[in-house]
């Protein structure tokens, strides 16, 4: 009786991940008998996971990093359908980068289909699927540390995205940052699997 319960959910949850980067993704569930239930229950459900070729699944509260979290609630929400309105999502793309950081752009612009999903990415190639994108920046005044969040328009939307690329705008830089939202764009109108 593993999560999710019928195979063609646990297969899904398998290609979802693979399609976030994680190739070689196990992921079961454990249940132990407990000796008097208790207000969760008759047993403890445990959570196996293991991101890696040759590893064997172990807790995943001891053996996923914050960025397979992410990408494993990621692809759970994608599956069993999260009836949550709004998903935040805090560094979903950390340490990967290239092909799995468009696959989870991809991903993250499907879910908002349906609901409100913020991000905080430090990678341009997840940034340029947002419908909307904000800059945070924080500046020390008066002996304190304040933050500001400004929404970029258009031509300050490319000019971040070129900065998040090459460090500062340039002409290349702005270039790919624009064709980084024409590919964006070009994907979304996709279907997905």
């Amino acid at each position: 009786d593993g999560f999710p319960a019928d195979s063609a959910k646990a297969d899904g949850l398998l290609r979802q991940l693979k399609r976030l980067g994680m190739d070689a993704a196990r992921f079961d569930t454990a249940f132990t008998e407990l000796e008097r239930p208790g207000a969760s229950g008759a047993e403890r459900i445990r959570f196996m996971f293991s991101a890696n070729p040759g590893e064997p699944l172990k807790d995943l509260a001891e053996v996923a990093s914050g960025g397979e979290l992410s990408r494993l609630l990621l692809a759970i929400n994608l599956i069993v359908g999260a009836e949550q309105p709004v998903l935040v999502f805090d560094e979903v793309d950390a340490g990967t980068g290239g092909r799995a950081a468009l696959a989870i752009g991809t991903v993250l612009r499907q879910l908002a289909r349906d609901r409100q999903v913020l991000v905080v990415t430090h990678l341009p190639q997840v940034a340029a699927f947002a419908q909307t994108q904000f800059h945070v920046s924080k500046q020390e005044r008066g002996g304190r540390t304040l933050s500001s969040v400004t929404r970029l328009d258009d031509t300050s939307r490319v000019e971040e995205l070129a900065r998040m690329l090459a460090g500062s705008v340039t002409d290349a830089s702005l270039r790919a940052a624009a064709e980084l939202l024409e590919a964006a764009a070009a994907s979304a109108t996709q279907p997905t699997s």
